[in-house]
């Protein structure tokens, strides 16, 4: 008696045009999604490399009872040895002191069309603030770790529209990433067994082996591709903030911050507002890690500042604990007092979103679980390709 022949069940609709779109987006922007996916990968430990790198700057040895020198000193000292055109534009203090002082020196050309372009200069240097003794100067500009971070940011484009061009095809990959779900999502339970793990006693070919490393590992590092893109083009695209901030406080957008201004009746400057600010700041958030005050008087924009705004960094390596304080530039006068916990809990991630891009967020457990992520999201591309090539072959063969 024959057996009969029972015919294979069609694919639903939802699958058929998840696999037409899963392979035109993959095509399309694989080649993007590579290059992003890498350079995001090889940022993820940037303070862990730079702190084994620059290990002799960073930490000091102070000696008992010493006091830092005054900020104006230390500027003074930083600006006859760097002697550079551009003023030195903040600095970060840390709160432990065997670590050294970091001062900025940034200024961008609105009319760069590139990363080399927009940035004029970026220097970081490293200054022992008990001596004045300047440890170490790092042009930032031709540093490794900033180029990744334009490549991931806007492939080295300028910034304020190369970002647009790195996040249409990270929200195709947000597509790639759902329809690769719905791709291999089982049937049945017997065929769930094949779909979590790698059964390769019996597989020979090498093609097969590639179509389970794509299939299996996209489907284990998919959710986290998706936090992981979704608080990147959250950088991009004002609309994804918006959502953000209505999901979380209800509101459209965020508060506005109004930056209110030092008196104009205290224009007789105080010549030590900066070690004033740098006391109160110490005193407010004793247990902070360490914070930043700008020198130039210009916000990131170029703006003139109304006041001594100093933005205070709770954690270590962690951007999203921040208490904001405004002093007045004139005298040295707390103006305004803003910690973390006054915030909204849209506010509060609008600060976490960086870390939870990086993984920071999550600690160093984070970071590697994030790095791994980030692997098997640049082999994707590699992957599919390879299927889709071999397809090809295939057919090719039989039309011959």
């Amino acid at each position: 008696m024959k057996k009969k022949h029972h015919p294979k069940k069609k694919p639903s609709l939802i699958k058929k045009w998840s696999a037409k779109l899963h392979l035109w987006f993959g095509l399309s922007v694989g080649l993007i999604v590579f290059i992003v996916s890498l350079s995001g990968t090889m940022y993820v430990f940037k303070d862990e490399i730079q702190d084994i790198l620059r290990k002799d700057v960073i930490y000091i040895n102070p000696q008992a009872k010493q006091k830092p020198l005054s900020i104006d000193v230390l500027k003074e000292k930083v600006s006859l040895e760097i002697n550079e055109k551009y003023p030195i534009s903040s600095v970060e203090i840390p709160l432990a002191p065997n670590k050294s002082y970091e001062f900025f020196i940034y200024e961008k050309d609105k009319k760069g069309w590139n990363y080399f372009n927009e940035v004029k200069i970026n220097k970081l240097i490293y200054v022992n603030q008990y001596t004045g003794e300047i440890l170490g100067i790092y042009n930032e500009k031709y540093d490794l770790f900033p180029i990744l971070k334009s490549i991931h940011w806007s492939l080295l484009l300028k910034s304020d529209w190369g970002k647009y061009i790195v996040g249409i095809p990270v929200v195709l990959f947000i597509i790639m990433l759902i329809t690769g779900i719905v791709l291999w999502w089982p049937k049945n339970k017997k065929a769930r067994k094949g779909r979590f793990s790698f059964d390769w006693k019996n597989v020979k070919t090498w093609k097969r082996k590639n179509y389970d490393l794509h299939n299996v590992l996209g489907f284990y590092v998919s959710f986290i591709a998706l936090l992981m893109s979704l608080s990147g083009i959250y950088f991009a695209y004002p609309w994804v903030k918006n959502t953000f901030n209505l999901t979380l406080s209800g509101s459209w957008e965020l508060p506005k911050e109004k930056e209110i201004k030092s008196p104009d009746s205290l224009l007789a400057k105080n010549n030590s507002v900066y070690d004033f600010t740098v006391q109160q700041t110490k005193a407010l958030y004793p247990e902070s890690s360490s914070f930043r005050i700008p020198l130039n008087g210009k916000n990131k924009k170029g703006k003139e500042l109304k006041n001594i705004p100093v933005t205070v960094y709770q954690k270590d390596r962690r951007f999203s604990e921040r208490n904001l304080i405004a002093f007045d530039k004139y005298s040295g006068k707390l103006l305004s007092n803003k910690p973390h916990q006054s915030l909204t809990n849209a506010e509060k991630y609008s600060n976490a979103n960086y870390d939870v891009h990086t993984g920071s967020y999550f600690g160093l457990f984070g970071k590697i679980i994030w790095f791994l992520a980030g692997l098997i999201c640049t082999s994707l591309p590699v992957t599919g390709f390879l299927i889709w090539w071999g397809k090809q072959k295939k057919e090719r063969k039989k039309i011959s």
